[in-house]
């Protein structure tokens, strides 16, 4: 029995290493790159604790180094997914009824672990498995990680901690209750840190959850598995298991038991879920809850006063910083001619100076595409504008003998409506408009119309009163709004994270207000002196 009020621990943001040449942190990751480069991990489902093996089998491998397998995995059937929502729903009751501070701990250690021992181990798969530099995967499944662990727990205590007024003989309590039923989580390839907080989020307010990780992340986001485990998470809390999307909308996503969906994704995929959960609506047991973070257009949008140098950082940054395969990653450009003859070739120059390999080489600066059909996309709309009479490609070029290579590109589009100014590509391609400075209030117009999507834009201005009325003109156009930055790298605690539009339901990863997601609230009243008559007082003479 709990005879205490406990508070958690305040969270703060886990301090970003360095890797410094000479450094203890770069030596010791560099061993575990080599060491999880020399074997090929044999990776389990993961069902109710039981480590299950099917006959589909499928692999891991280095984009960088495509011909390199890092891993081998089982792909879960009709049998094994349908084995997970039993196992799921067998451990709910225990789980739910675990004391908040014992699930707490589970997470907070799996912190700190994160942070100490585990910190190359999962590092090294994201690079690895994930392409990423070094310092892209240090921020990611290192740092936002440790941070969605820590803040989400001590989200959940500030959620418990509020309760109703009371009155006279009366105490109203709030009980925060799981929803009623299992979550399903389907997690991207781009982020290890939301691959494991997608099923993490819900599981901390005393949800069980089945996990469905990208297929091209499968290796990091298995070991993120393994420490929740090593952390002390119950059996059958989260179950792991690569599957198809086809059968996890087979049978996962039409069971009556299906509580609560978390999605990061494709606007196209979320889109389909939501209808197939739509057409069934009558065959759940309550209302599914859909979460979801999806696509986006990011922008750029510099007014005339804006400063040239720190406009083209943003830019190569925000564009090309691991391979522009970020949701926010700045992908349109909306340029006043009055910079322009200065910002052309300041951005060619960098981005064309860019490192482009190997990500075990820590002068890298950008590695590989994920995989062969995301190299396919990104170079047809690359193809598409060399011989368009409205765009003209500034620099930019690509090769798959090896890895999946695409150099930094620079398309300027003469048409703001042109498709890579429009559509998104997700990958490293940054497409310009220039507009003409007189027509600065009807080209953010443009910027807010043009696109379906609403989740990151930024706007670079030295003039306040431009700011301001930028700001105004733009305010549904991004979830995550920034001035005078790039228009990606949101912290935990800091800039809570989504948009709205065909962004997602903006239900902000890394804030209160997505764990608020995660429960049902039940109100309870108790009335210390129930009332021994009918008649009210203004009923007698």
């Amino acid at each position: 029995m709990t005879n205490g009020i406990f508070s958690v621990p305040e969270a703060k943001n886990e301090p970003v290493y360095g890797y410094m040449p000479g450094s203890p942190e770069r030596s010791s990751l560099k061993s575990a790159l080599r060491r999880q480069a020399e074997i090929v991990e044999q990776i389990p489902l993961i069902i109710g604790g039981r480590e299950a093996v099917t006959d589909h089998k499928a692999k891991c491998v280095m984009p960088h180094n495509h011909h390199h397998v890092l891993a081998e995995y089982s792909v879960a059937d009709e049998a094994t997914l349908r084995e997970a929502i039993t196992c799921a729903l067998a451990a709910k009751k225990k789980w739910a009824a675990m004391p908040f501070e014992h699930r707490a701990a589970i997470f907070l250690k799996a912190a700190d672990m994160l942070a100490g021992p585990w910190r190359d181990k999962i590092n090294a798969s994201t690079m690895l498995g994930q392409s990423k530099t070094v310092y892209q995967s240090e921020i990611d499944a290192v740092c936002e990680l440790a941070d969605f662990l820590r803040f989400n727990v001590y989200y959940a205590d500030k959620i418990y901690r509020q309760q109703p007024e009371n009155s006279q003989g009366i105490w109203n309590r709030m009980e925060y209750r799981p929803l009623d039923g299992f979550v399903m989580a389907i997690s991207p390839f781009n982020f290890t840190s939301i691959g494991a907080n997608l099923p993490i989020a819900p599981a901390i307010m005393g949800n069980v959850v089945i996990w469905k990780p990208a297929s091209t992340a499968v290796l990091s986001n298995y070991y993120c598995m393994q420490l929740l485990r090593e952390a002390g998470l119950p059996d059958g809390v989260i179950n792991f298991l690569p599957s198809s999307g086809r059968d996890v909308s087979s049978y996962i996503l039409t069971d009556p038991n299906l509580a609560g969906f978390h999605f990061t994704g494709s606007t196209q995929t979320f889109n389909t879920i939501w209808k197939l959960i739509g057409e069934r609506i009558a065959d759940y047991k309550a209302y599914p809850r859909l979460i979801g973070e999806t696509g986006g257009k990011d922008f750029v949008f510099a007014h005339p006063s804006a400063d040239v140098t720190c406009l083209s950082t943003a830019l190569i940054r925000g564009a090309f910083e691991y391979q522009g395969q970020k949701c926010s990653a700045a992908s349109r450009a909306y340029i006043p001619e009055s910079l322009w003859t200065q910002l052309k070739p300041a951005l060619v120059s960098a981005a064309k100076s860019l490192k482009v390999g190997d990500p075990c080489e820590f002068d890298t600066f950008m590695g590989a595409v994920i995989d062969r059909n995301a190299f396919n996309s990104i170079t047809a709309y690359i193809d598409a504008a060399r011989s368009a009479e409205d765009a003209e490609v500034l620099c930019g070029d690509y090769d798959d003998t090896k890895g999946y290579f695409i150099r930094p590109t620079i398309i300027q589009a003469f048409d703001p409506h042109y498709s890579s100014m429009v559509e998104e590509i997700f990958g490293p391609v940054l497409t310009v408009y220039v507009y003409p400075d007189a027509k600065l209030m009807e080209t953010l117009v443009l910027c807010d119309s043009s696109s379906v999507y609403g989740l990151t834009g930024a706007i670079f201005a030295s003039d306040r009163e431009a700011i301001c009325m930028m700001e105004q003109a733009l305010s549904h156009t991004a979830g995550n709004f920034y001035i005078n930055d790039k228009p990606t790298g949101a912290v935990v605690g800091q800039q809570p994270f989504g948009g709205s539009r065909a962004s997602g339901t903006n239900d902000k990863a890394g804030s209160i207000l997505n764990m608020y997601r995660w429960v049902s609230p039940r109100t309870i009243k108790e009335n210390f002196l129930p009332a021994t008559e009918i008649e009210y007082p203004h009923m007698k003479e």
